[in-house]
C-alpha cells in the first residue's frame, strides 16, 4: 500500500505532459525543440506549454525552455483552496533534462494582490551563468474562483 502511495504522489509532482510539436533543428544536428502541453494537476482549468531543446543522442539538453500558460478551462474556488500559497508556490511539473541532476521544473505561485497565477519555468543547474528561467501567468479575473472571492470579500465588509 505505502508503494503505490509513493509511486502515485511521484507521478502527481512529475506531472502529466502531452508531446504537442517536435521541430527538428537541421539537417546537422540531433536536437529538436519539443513542445509539449502540461495540464496543472491541481487546476484542471490551466494548460501550460512548455518548449525545449532535447537531443536524441546528447547525455545532457540545453537549460533553455519557454512557457505560456493558459486558462482552458473552469477554475473553481475548490481548487484554489487546494493549492500551496506560500511564496515558493508548489512544484507542478518537473522533467530530467541530464545524468547529472539537472531537471526542467514548473512551480506555480499565487500572487492573491493581483489575482492570478504564476507559473515558472526553470533549469535547476546553472548553464552559460545563468539558471534559465521562464515566467507566464494566468489571471483569475472573472473564473468562478474568483467570483467567489468578491462574493466573500462583500460579505466580509457587509458585517464590518
Amino acid at each position: 500500500m505505502n508503494k503505490l502511495l509513493v509511486l502515485s504522489s511521484i507521478f502527481l509532482i512529475a506531472g502529466c505532459s502531452d508531446n504537442v510539436g517536435d521541430v527538428s533543428l537541421g539537417w546537422f544536428t540531433t536536437k529538436d525543440v519539443k513542445i509539449e502541453a502540461i495540464k496543472d494537476p491541481k487546476l484542471n482549468g490551466v494548460t501550460c506549454h512548455i518548449s525545449h531543446i532535447e537531443g536524441n543522442l546528447d547525455l545532457s539538453d540545453p537549460s533553455d525552455m519557454s512557457i505560456a500558460c493558459r486558462q482552458t478551462g473552469e477554475i473553481t474556488a475548490t481548487e484554489l483552496a487546494l493549492i500551496d500559497k506560500s511564496k515558493n508556490g508548489e512544484i507542478v511539473f518537473k522533467e530530467s533534462k541530464s545524468i547529472l541532476f539537472k531537471s526542467l521544473k514548473i512551480r506555480r505561485i499565487y500572487d492573491q494582490e493581483n489575482q492570478s497565477l504564476i507559473y515558472l519555468s526553470y533549469s535547476t543547474k546553472e548553464s552559460s551563468g545563468s539558471h534559465h528561467h521562464s515566467l507566464s501567468t494566468v489571471p483569475l479575473y472573472k473564473t468562478a474562483a474568483w467570483q467567489s472571492l468578491q462574493l466573500s470579500s462583500k460579505a466580509t465588509n457587509i458585517k464590518n
